[in-house]
């Protein structure tokens, strides 16, 4: 077995020869030579079995070889001959749809390779169906199954958070325009509810989106590509002590990470600053360029990494800074150390910054005094915003390049003087300075307007509260 194989594909010599033997076959004499081009790439897993069986086969005369042209072949063999599902069927499914080409795979596979819409697949169960089907004697059939997917509500509701409005505003505003944001507060104040309520604000995946998100899942050893939910937005939520590799990908053979299993959907951060500051400090190429790229002396892999960051922090390491019902006794030194473990180019690059404070109990414990809004209700607002985005420039705002928030992002005299003071008051950077102005085209989208006002900027100014140079709590 040449083309660089590892030791699972080196295994699969042994494989093969059981499931031959065991569906009576015969397997060829003397020296069998198996090319894995191309040569200089390395391969891995079992997914090669079913591919080199039917090789062996067709070589040595036991099956027809005039239906193999048509055809692409991926699954892992047992010894008794039965087809194990594989990793990484839904970028095969795809390339052989491309290739226009049929796809046999494991039967268990099936339903995620059925997400791509325009190939013939034939699942099997056993390698004796493969051979049936290619002697003509049995064919497989195509499997026929419907899509289907998960609607948003089965999301948590943003109706279950009591209170937080200029929160739940926030959340809105970072929905509509696909803003980073960041949420302090002390604990238990709705920091996690708030987060974990996101993806159901945000528009449903297209199909292609979709299809870009199942695929980093179906070749990721960590996360299941569920066939159920592939419309949904991921939300990924590490803990604080994942290491670099587990939150941007790698390994020998790099695989990717968080912030690429979060493609398209939401990463959040809980505890900011307990996570190691090398690991925080890698995110900032992938904040900017929307993919990560990880080196390795063999090879270099590029992974996409589109995602929305939301993150929540306490304001000092005890918690309760600011809090109007318990004292904080946390020096101004530790205050500062513990803020300072988020480095400054970071937390620029974070669009919207919210405070969550503490909410009265009679607020939580008593009656509503007015129905809160819903999700559905919240989306419909965000659905409509992002519309008018996607006409107006093709990308949600978060999107805009400098030249693009130049033409969509024009300020009157009034607004002008308005960011001139804050750039001073602030000492806002100039990459803050077009953050506030894209969260203030979000605003005014909200609100079916065609300009920026004043007012769509002063909310927007307000959102960046822990900016250096800014007042703290």
């Amino acid at each position: 077995m040449v083309g660089l194989p590892e030791l699972a594909v080196k295994e699969s010599k042994d494989r093969v020869r059981g499931a031959l033997l065991n569906g009576h076959h015969h397997f060829p004499d003397g020296r069998v030579t198996i090319n894995l081009a191309p040569a200089d790439l390395p391969k891995e897993g079992g997914r090669f079995d079913l591919p080199i069986a039917v090789g062996v086969l067709g070589a040595s005369g036991q099956v027809a070889t005039t239906g193999l042209a048509g055809c692409e072949f991926i699954g892992e063999l047992a010894l008794s001959g039965e087809l194990r599902p594989v990793d990484g069927v839904l970028p095969a499914a795809l390339a052989a749809r491309d290739a226009a080409r049929e796809l046999v795979l494991p039967l268990a596979n099936a339903e995620e390779a059925a997400l791509v819409e325009g190939l013939v697949l034939r699942p099997a169960g056993h390698l004796l169906e493969v051979c049936e089907h290619l002697n003509g004697i049995r064919p497989i059939p195509a499997w026929a199954a419907a899509r289907s997917h998960q609607s948003a509500s089965d999301y948590p509701d943003l109706a279950d958070v009591r209170g937080q409005e200029q929160a739940k505003r926030a959340l809105e505003v970072a929905a509509a325009g696909q803003h980073s944001l960041l949420l302090v507060g002390p604990p238990g104040t709705g920091k996690s509810m708030l987060a974990n309520r996101l993806p159901g604000l945000l528009p449903e995946l297209s199909e292609a989106e979709a299809l870009e998100t199942a695929a980093v899942r179906s070749v990721s050893n960590r996360a299941a590509c569920d066939p159920r939910r592939w419309r949904q937005r991921p939300f990924r939520s590490p803990h604080h002590t994942a290491s670099s590799a587990a939150l941007v990908g790698g390994g020998s053979n790099p695989r990717p990470g968080e912030i690429s299993l979060a493609h398209l959907g939401v990463l959040f951060l809980d505890e900011l600053p307990e996570f190691d500051r090398r690991v925080l400090e890698v995110l900032r190429e992938p904040i900017e360029s929307g993919y990560i790229d990880i080196s390795r002396a063999a090879q270099q892999s590029r992974f996409p990494a589109r995602f929305q960051l939301i993150a929540a922090m306490n304001p000092c390491p005890c918690g309760y800074l600011g809090d109007s019902d318990r004292r904080c006794r946390c020096s101004p030194e530790q205050i500062a150390r513990y803020r300072g473990r988020i480095s400054g180019p970071l937390l620029d690059r974070i669009d919207m910054h919210v405070e969550v404070p503490r909410i009265e109990v009679a607020q939580l414990a008593g009656p509503a005094p007015t129905p809160p809004e819903t999700s559905a209700t919240v989306r419909a607002r965000v659905v409509a915003a992002h519309q008018r985005q996607l006409e107006r420039a093709g990308k949600v705002n978060a999107a805009l390049t400098p030249p693009e928030i130049e033409r969509d992002c024009v300020l009157d005299d009034a607004g002008r003087r308005l960011m001139e003071q804050a750039l001073v008051r602030l000492g806002l950077s100039a990459r803050a300075y077009h953050r506030i102005l894209k969260v203030a085209r979000t605003i005014a989208d909200l609100q079916g307007e065609p300009a920026i006002t004043t007012m769509h900027l002063g909310e927007a100014i307000g959102y960046r509260r822990l900016d250096r140079g800014a007042p703290h709590a």
